[in-house]
């Protein structure tokens, strides 16, 4: 082949790769702009003020395609079907309580996109901000506002392979100390201090500013561990038990368990626990769950599920009784207010 040849079978090919590369980019500008536009027949949003400490009220990352979809929004608690006031604060993972948020966010870069924790006052006002060193998952906040937790997944643990491990931070912002990492703390399994290079924390759920629940995974299992922060501990009270979340009234854990005979790739139902008597109930929810659920009273407990617009947030009570049902379309990681 001559070098004429060469050259011109060189052109043809930087042209048709040029030309997949401009059709791929277009297609995924329309896929973007079309997330901007708002879909007929969904929820009604409007720009306005959001704030976290005023009663009767939902609070949740609104999943409506348009321009406010990924903002924190809020509607009444009685009629979650109503129009959607949003705040102009964007976050991956949100939770509220005693009037302090927590919003882990996506920070767009050149290269690659970044993520940071950034917690909120009432108003929405950012307190305090982290670098976070992994993408966002779980996150809460204590009864009182004064504690907050996060949860990211994170790669290159030797032990992990090619599979995310977790890393979980608390921050007291009385005392302005964070805990980075959840793993510092000693473990004690059945009583006895447990050392190994495998364990992994994620799924805060807050007793009370320095007490709290989580997963703990080690060996292959997982665990329902008590954390203090006092004295830095984590103690196993129950296994397969992940992304706990306890009752208002602190005596019951609702959490994914893995089930036998279920597909591995969507094994966990949702069940409650008795931390009296360590008695579980299964919930009436028979499908995959996979989210820390939030309860939206002594009674009932609110999950996302995949949905149209992404996710939409479903219902069920926690006593098994009762079916599931959608509570909230376009939606997703709620707090409930007063």
């Amino acid at each position: 082949m001559n070098l004429k040849n060469r050259l011109l079978i060189l052109v043809a090919a930087v042209l048709v790769l040029g030309g997949v590369a401009l059709a791929a980019t277009l297609h995924a500008a329309g896929r973007a702009a079309e997330k901007d536009r708002a879909r007929p027949g969904g929820p009604r949003v409007s720009r306005g003020e959001v704030v976290l400490d005023a009663p009767g009220r939902s609070v949740f990352r609104n999943m409506a395609w348009g321009p406010h979809r990924d903002e924190i929004a809020s509607v009444p608690a009685a009629d979650p079907a109503g129009p959607r006031t949003s705040s102009g604060v964007r976050c991956l993972r949100f939770h509220s309580a005693g009037g302090t948020g927590i919003c882990l966010q996506a920070v767009h870069g050149g290269l690659r996109d970044g993520y940071r924790a950034v917690v909120l006052d009432a108003r929405l006002r950012e307190l305090r901000r982290y670098d976070l060193a992994g993408v966002p998952t779980r996150a809460r906040v204590s009864p009182s506002g004064r504690s907050v937790a996060w949860t990211v997944f994170v790669s290159g643990d030797s032990y992990a392979g090619t599979d995310f491990s977790t890393r979980t931070s608390v921050l007291d912002l009385g005392s302005r100390t964070l805990d980075r990492n959840l793993e510092d703390y000693r473990f004690f399994l059945d009583g006895r201090l447990h050392k190994a290079a495998d364990i992994n924390v994620w799924g805060v759920t807050f007793a009370d500013d320095t007490h709290f629940y989580a997963t703990l995974a080690t060996g292959g299992r997982t665990h329902l561990v008590r954390g203090d922060r006092t004295d830095r501990t984590l103690r196993s009270l129950h296994s397969n038990v992940e992304c706990p979340s306890l009752s208002p009234d602190g005596t019951r854990i609702a959490y994914k368990k893995r089930v036998g005979g279920a597909p591995d790739d969507a094994p966990w139902r949702l069940y409650v626990l008795d931390l009296g008597t360590l008695r579980e109930t299964a919930t009436a929810e028979r499908r995959n769950i996979d989210d820390q659920v939030v309860w939206r009273d002594g009674h009932t407990l609110v999950y996302a599920l995949p949905g149209d617009y992404g996710s939409d947030l479903w219902s069920v009570p926690a006593d098994g009784s009762g079916s599931p049902r959608v509570t909230m379309p376009a939606a997703l990681a709620p707090a409930f207010t007063g």
